[in-house]
This record gives structure tokens, sequence and C-alpha cells, in this order.
């Protein structure tokens, strides 16, 4: 168990280092094809903005008489023509920008071939920025108007950021969904080992139960033994109804040992070649005797002589008793028929009665631990629904099947297979 849980831990913490690294894969791709984008569109731009740019109009005039500080055309100052310029042309740049999807924050500035500086914009980044550039030549109007070749450089900075909030479509959701899924893994990961830890506890406490059980039940055992020696003939039938009770009862006992045991992973059949006939008959006989003491009628057909099997007889007669056991209590005025054929190298047990019954949508559930077919809110016959479930691991340990087959009002009919071994 310890080791299964620490591989559940590993293959868990693998996954999510995988999908982790998966999804960084997805995001470097994502930032390249967003870089790609970014440079296409800054090509497109830049050709509108030299176009733009190219021939004289309300804002190149501006710009030219900024860059040639040529103030007397404007009452103002140069400075505050030169200001006005500055800030129209960052108006006009984040126009045609944001135009081709480019919402980044960016800066300017206009200068010449031999870097002389002629204007640059309101915002400038600090220099320890990391700063991209992109330098557009200007044609036309302008680089005329100075005699010398002028160049437009777009500056900008934290790329990586604005590729990510590009990609936050895909990002955002991704991470959601990845939180998500650990969250989940993790909710069931605690719910099935609080799960293994209740289900643990609860084995112990029957462990410890049914051992405690024992002893009075070896007590009881032991006193009927002792009436038995007083040989009364009035009593004799009532110490014998005693002694198959006690009997029946410690059966139940280690039949819930057992089961907790087989739950628990540990080995607890020990498969020998037997005939079982005799085992079979002796069930019958002693089924006989109690259902006799009962008023119910049951029937047994043995076909044959030889049941040559491997088995561990203790725990296939303590299925076999259970079975006939509830086809007792599940009905009243109760017929029972127990008959064996030997088909195709195997063994089947075909216990049927005339009782109540079972609904269609819970016979595939009356093999499960703890379930109980219920009659409206109420039980009619009290039990903690562990019987079929010890019965089935039985069949299941001697490589048998056991099947069912039921209609309400009609009765019920289980079959137990189990393979018969050949002489050698």
């Amino acid at each position: 168990m310890l080791f299964r849980r620490k591989l559940y831990l590993i293959v868990f913490v693998i996954s999510v280092l995988g999908l982790f690294v998966v999804q960084y894969q997805y995001l470097k791709i994502g930032l390249n094809l967003a870089k790609v984008q970014f440079n296409k569109n800054m090509v497109a731009v830049s050709s509108h903005i030299k176009n733009d740019l190219r021939t004289e109009n309300e804002l190149t005039f501006l710009i030219g008489k900024s860059i040639t500080k040529d103030g007397s055309y404007f009452s103002l100052s140069l400075d505050s023509v030169q200001d006005a310029s500055s800030h129209f042309l960052n108006d006009f740049l984040r126009d045609r920008l944001a135009a081709v999807g480019i919402t980044s924050d960016f800066t300017y500035q206009l200068i010449s071939r031999d870097s002389t500086y002629y204007l640059h914009s309101p915002k400038r980044f600090k220099k320890e920025d990391n700063i991209v550039v992109f330098p557009l030549e200007l044609e036309g109007y302008l680089p005329k108007l100075i005699g010398e070749s002028l160049f437009l450089e777009l500056h900008f900075t934290d790329m990586n950021a604005f590729f990510l909030y590009q990609l936050n479509g895909l990002t955002i959701p991704s991470l959601i969904f990845m939180l998500a899924i650990i969250l989940v893994v993790v909710w069931v990961l605690k719910s099935f080992y609080w799960q293994r830890k209740v289900i643990t506890t609860t084995n112990e406490f029957i462990n410890n139960l049914t051992h405690e059980l024992k002893t009075p039940v070896f007590s009881i055992g032991l006193a009927t033994k002792l009436l038995e020696q007083e040989d009364v003939a009035t009593q004799k039938p009532v110490i014998k109804l005693i002694r198959a009770q006690v009997d029946r009862l410690k059966n139940h006992i280690d039949k819930v040992l057992d089961l907790a045991s087989l739950e628990g992973g540990k080995h607890v059949f020990t498969l020998t070649t037997l005939d079982f006939y005799p085992n079979l008959k002796n069930i019958c006989k002693e089924f006989e005797a109690i259902t006799h003491l009962e008023d119910v009628h049951f029937e047994y057909d043995l076909k044959g002589e030889h049941y040559r099997i491997k088995a561990e007889a203790s725990h296939l007669e303590n299925a076999i008793n259970n079975v006939l056991d509830n086809a007792k209590k599940y009905s009243d005025n109760s017929k029972i028929l127990l008959n064996t054929t030997v088909r195709n190298k195997k063994l089947l047990i075909c216990i049927t009665d005339n009782g109540t019954g079972i609904a269609q949508k819970e016979q595939r559930l009356i093999f499960q631990k703890y379930y109980r077919v219920v009659d409206g809110n109420l039980h009619k016959v009290k039990g903690y629904g562990l019987g079929l479930s010890y019965v089935k691991n039985v069949v299941k340990n001697h490589r048998g099947k056991i099947s069912l087959d039921s209609e309400l009002g009609k009765g019920t009919s289980v079959v137990i297979e189990l393979p018969l071994v050949s002489h050698g």
C-alpha cells in the first residue's frame, strides 16, 4: 500500500510537471508567433506612416517649422511650436499603431544620419530600459526641407509583457484549467486516502469485535457439550439446535474475519485437490435437519458420485451455507431446492427458492459489501450485507463464477460454477 501511494504521488507530480513543461513550450511558440506578427504589423504600419509624412500637410508643415526652428509663421514661441509638434506627431503615431493592433508604450525621435537630434516624443524611456528600436527613413517633404536624410525612430520597451498580454486569451485559461486539474486530483487523492483510512479503521474495529465474540461462543459450545453428556432424551432436540446455532454463529464470525482478510490483501486460501461430494452431501443433510425444525421444505439432488475440485473446504462450505441461509430467511413457507450438475468440466451448484425475489435494478448490486435489498424503507431481515460479498470473494478465489436470476414474487436462483479437476 505504501509503495502504491508513493507510485501515485510520483505519477501525479510527473504529470503536473509535464503539463507545465508543455504549457511553457506552447508559451514560447506563442511568443515567437506574437513577435513575428508584431514585426509584420510594424512593416505594414511603417509604410503608412512614411506615406502620410511624405507630402506637405498640416502635420508635416508644423513638424517642418519645428525642426528648422522657424517660428515666424506662428504667434507662439519656438518652444511652444516644438512642444505642439511633439504632441501632434505622438498622437498621429499612436493612432497609426493602434490601427494594426499595437498598443504597447512607445517613444520616438527624429534624427539625421549623423545623429543630429531634431525632435522627440513627450515621453522618453530610461536608458536602462530594454529598448527595441524600429527606424524609418522618411522621404519627400521633410528630408528636402532640411536637405539631408531624416529618420523617425520608434522605441518600444517591455515587449515580452506586451506579447504575454496579447496571449492572455490562451495563457490565462490554460493556467486556470491546470490549477483546476491539480485541485481536483489533490481532492480525489485526499478523499481516496481518507476513505482508505476509514475502511482500515472499520476493519480493525470489526476484527477486534469478532475476536471478542469468539470467547462467549466458545463458552456456549463448551456448555452445550457438557449438557450433551447428561443424555436426557427430552433435551436432545434443544441441545442439538443450540449446537447447530452456535456453529452457525462461529461460522459467521469466521466469515467476517476472513472477509476483512480478503479485503486487506492477505492470502487466506490454500486450495487442495479433494472430492467435494461428501462435503456437499453433509451440508445438505445438516441444512435438512435445521429446516425440519423450522418448518421449511428443503430438497436436494446431487447428480454423480464424485466432485473433484481444488478448494479450501471450510470457506466453500461457508459460502454454500450462506446462500442456503439467505434462501431460508427471505421467504415465507420456504421451498428450497439444491441440485448439482456436471457440464463442460465444471460443477454447477444451483440453489433455488420461492422467496420474495429481487428487483432487476438491484441484482447487479446484491454482491457488493454492505448492500442490502430494502422493502420500502425497512429491512425485513436483520443483517449487515456481508454474506453475499463474502460468497462472491470465496467463489472468485476458487476460480469460479456466481450468477443470480430472480423475479419479484417468484423467487431466486443462485448458481455457483466451479472448475473440475481431471484425474491424473
